[in-house]
């Protein structure tokens, strides 16, 4: 007899960085040290009890509209989702279905092969160069569709607005996204390209720079026709992706821009601090314009100070594969208070080698 394991679709799935319930100063996963701003908290706690039984808005209308507002395009100009991997994952569906491949680079978010596997999608990855960064000639040949994150992950490396306008006028015959999880903390966005090039999308997050990857918003911006696109996709796969509590969060956020430029610079700030202790301490990592640091020591292994670091209740984030990057640390940025604990620990690990 036939096994029903024949038919199975089997991928290997994107492994997130640990989660520990116990407490301990993480700075593993990128999130923000900081709370979001209080008028999310206010905005939560005034959703009335009875508006839960009801289906929440599945156009998404409010937040959409605090998008394009802040933006300055229009609101057919914006899609929503349960996260930015949840408009990553729709726009791998809806617009890379040619029997080309697409690329994106080999060090990066870890998700983009595993959707590629998931939706049967051929794909390439493009090898950086030995400093981690995008080579831009690399990204020329006809292709399926492309996928570049700037600031790229873990590297943290950021490259200018004209560098991405080039790869997208290159190719009028596909669709390139750049992911901007991070662009917040250092980085141009490419936002306004979409007004002169209708193959682009931006992908956007809430969860980094405004402290809210416990509610999952992500967002696309893109031409109006490229985003009718990706919605009627989304509404034929499920027309109420996001609830009615984290809707009223994401416009409450959007209202209060200046809590948000405050906690930006003071990520910014934390992180520069620690590039230079990193340096006293013997490390060397490319130039982050994100949330965190990527990082190696001179001489002491990765894996070994990944360990150690854990005995002492710190979490960051170790990469054993590819083998480029085996002998790096990827440094969530915490609060000043954490970093300075973060420090004081590396610390005595180094010179207890």
């Amino acid at each position: 007899m036939t096994s029903w394991k024949e038919n199975v679709r089997e991928v290997v799935p994107y492994t997130p960085g640990e989660q520990p319930k116990t407490k301990v100063i993480k700075l593993n996963t990128n999130e923000n040290p900081y709370p979001p701003s209080p008028l999310v908290g206010k905005a939560i706690s005034d959703v009335k009890l009875d508006a839960l039984r009801k289906y929440p808005d599945p156009n998404c209308s409010n937040l959409i509209s605090a998008i394009a507002d802040y933006h300055g395009v229009d609101k057919e100009n914006v899609f929503v989702g349960v996260g930015s991997d949840d408009v990553l994952a729709m726009s791998f569906l809806t617009f890379f279905n040619s029997n080309k491949p697409v690329f994106f680079p080999d060090i990066t978010y870890s998700f983009y092969d595993v959707w590629a596997d998931l939706f049967r999608i051929p794909y390439e990855k493009k090898s950086l160069d030995e400093t981690f960064k995008i080579k831009p000639e690399d990204y020329d040949e006809p292709c399926g569709g492309i996928v570049i994150p700037n600031p790229n992950a873990p590297t943290g490396i950021a490259e200018p607005v004209s560098f991405f306008e080039n790869i997208v006028k290159k190719h009028p015959e596909c669709i390139v996204i750049i992911d901007e999880a991070y662009v917040d903390f250092g980085s141009m966005s490419c936002i306004d390209l979409v007004r002169k090039y209708d193959n682009l999308l931006v992908v956007r997050t809430f969860s980094k720079s405004r402290a809210m990857a416990g509610n999952r918003i992500g967002y696309a911006i893109g031409d109006k026709e490229l985003i009718k696109y990706l919605s009627d996709c989304k509404f034929s796969f499920n027309s109420y992706t996001m609830d009615t509590i984290t809707l009223a969060a994401g416009v409450a956020s959007i209202q209060d821009d200046s809590y948000f430029k405050e906690k930006l610079e003071a990520v910014i700030n934390t992180r520069e601090w620690t590039k230079k202790q990193l340096s006293t301490l013997g490390f060397t990592y490319p130039d982050s314009k994100s949330n965190f640091i990527f990082a190696k020591h001179e001489s002491v292994e990765a894996s070994y100070i990944f360990e150690e670091l854990k005995k002492a209740g710190i979490y960051v984030r170790y990469f054993s594969k590819p083998e480029r990057i085996s002998n790096y640390l990827r440094i969530s940025i915490g609060t000043d208070e954490e970093m300075q604990v973060f420090i004081d620990e590396l610390s005595k690990i180094i010179k207890g080698v």
